[in-house]
């Protein structure tokens, strides 16, 4: 059997959308697979929307998420990697005109109107189009037969001859398309449901030029979340674009286990799978007919047990990366601003509590600085019940001589107060919390009161009560 050889083309025209992040990781999680070859192929050719920045955004992308490419551009300097370049289209002009010109010589392209066109074989017969509101000429062809991998069988019809080279002199998208794909010898093409209608006239090319079409797999497309509308989930949807989730700082890994869980089933229920074992279970029949609906949710939730799994230190960096990002910000200056083992105090405090890196700087801003937010919603319910002003002052008093070495130590001193009142912990928990955070929410209070320390709490409770 060939080795298997794959390929992930994008055009550097745009964000990285999520659906062509699925595309490149079902291609290279079958090239691990396989033990195939993960080629990635720019295709450039359209300079007025071609960006150097999305380039640039591709690759560090596919970095990202760890997909590394065995044959392509190199990312990172001159070169590329493989043997069956350019890997850019827009350097490839001398290899379509070649493949242009086989097709000349064969009687199987011809000019018209100024543009190229691929012609198809078969009895010529005219008819009126009435969509198109003129005669067409069709061509009586046997159905093009797609023995899909994931779809099974398909038929399609072309009965047109088509474009292949635009009258600007450059080459349409069906022929580089297949001129690439046999010249870097593709195996497999694994991409979007959505290319289906365009695989028959790739059929056609790959007879035109007497070569072997590759073995083709449309994965399904992947639609919008109900509470996001109806439809293909497209660029400008939230959460639509891999730049958005390393902007939040995501764990690759999560976003990389979610997206291989969408549109393929490994046997069971999984959800959280570590990546060698989704690569050793990944196999086409293992991919689904259905479209895949993307759960913004579950996304969330994955990334948080991802999270939880977490060395603190790796989270520790993690938060100051992110809070360097957002060093405009009044609470990022601050948590940049605190001696480093308060900020790691606090961020493995936080480290249990939340779903995403992105959250920290609203969890943990009362830990910075002085100027927080009092809920008013959190306010109104803990002051109606019972005495919390009482409270906060009879906890002033016991905590201006307890020990604030350990939570223990603290959760002692207050249990001793509340038994010694005839009341219980919560009595005064509530109270300390909104009083010391501004909210009702966040670790443990004995935590909180040990980080932030004996005078700060004390300063907080007195400012409370003179409001």
């Amino acid at each position: 059997m060939a080795k298997v050889r794959v390929r992930f083309a994008p055009s550097p025209t745009g964000f990285f959308h999520i659906g062509s992040a699925r595309t490149a990781l079902f291609n290279w999680l079958y090239a691990r697979h396989t033990g195939g070859v993960f080629i990635l192929r720019i295709e450039d050719t359209d300079q007025a929307r071609n960006s150097d920045e999305y380039l640039r955004l591709i690759y560090d992308s596919l970095g990202w998420l760890g997909m590394d490419w065995d044959e392509g551009p190199n990312p990172h300097g001159a070169g590329e990697r493989g043997v069956f370049g350019p890997y850019r289209q827009s350097q490839r002009t001398g290899i379509y005109k070649q493949y242009l010109q086989k097709l000349l010589d064969a009687g199987r392209a011809y000019e018209k109107d100024g543009a190229i066109w691929f012609r198809l074989l078969g009895e010529r017969y005219e008819v009126f189009d009435e969509h198109r509101k003129k005669a067409v000429t069709k061509v009586k062809t046997p159905p093009v037969v797609i023995e899909d991998l994931i779809r099974g069988r398909v038929e399609r019809v072309e009965d047109e001859d088509f474009v292949i080279f635009r009258s600007d002199g450059n080459p349409v998208f069906h022929f580089v398309n297949v001129v690439d794909d046999i010249t870097m010898q593709v195996t497999h093409i694994i991409r979007g449901e959505d290319h289906l209608s365009n695989t028959s006239k790739h059929v056609r090319l790959y007879e035109g030029f007497g070569a072997p079409p590759p073995k083709f797999a449309h994965i399904p497309l992947i639609l919008k979340s109900p509470e996001m509308g109806q439809g293909k989930m497209s660029k400008r949807d939230r959460g639509a674009l891999i730049e958005e989730y390393r902007q939040r700082y995501f764990l690759p890994e999560a976003l990389v286990n979610y997206l291989a869980l969408l549109g393929w089933n490994p046997g069971d229920d999984r959800e959280k799978m570590p990546i060698a074992e989704i690569i050793r279970l990944f196999d086409l029949p293992g991919v689904n007919q259905a479209n895949a609906k993307f759960d913004p949710k579950k996304l969330a939730h994955l990334n948080m047990t991802y999270l939880l799994e977490q060395p603190g230190g790796r989270v520790v960096q993690l938060a100051r990366e992110y809070f360097q990002q957002q060093s405009e910000s009044a609470v990022a200056k601050a948590a940049l601003a605190a001696p480093p083992d308060q900020f790691e105090a606090v961020m493995r405090l936080a480290h249990p509590k939340i779903k995403s890196i992105d959250e920290l700087g609203g969890y943990t801003a009362y830990f910075f600085t002085e100027d927080f937010p009092i809920d008013a919603k959190v306010k109104g319910k803990v002051m109606a019940k019972g005495d919390p002003r009482a409270r906060l002052n009879e906890l002033a008093a016991a905590l201006a001589a307890a020990d604030f070495s350990t939570d223990n130590a603290i959760e002692e001193a207050i249990k001793n107060l509340a038994a010694a009142r005839g009341l219980g912990f919560g009595d005064y928990q509530a109270a300390a919390r909104l009083a010391v955070t501004g909210t009702n929410v966040g670790p443990s209070i004995t935590s909180i009161f040990r980080v932030l320390g004996r005078e700060r709490i004390l300063a907080r409770i007195e400012r409370f009560l003179s409001a």
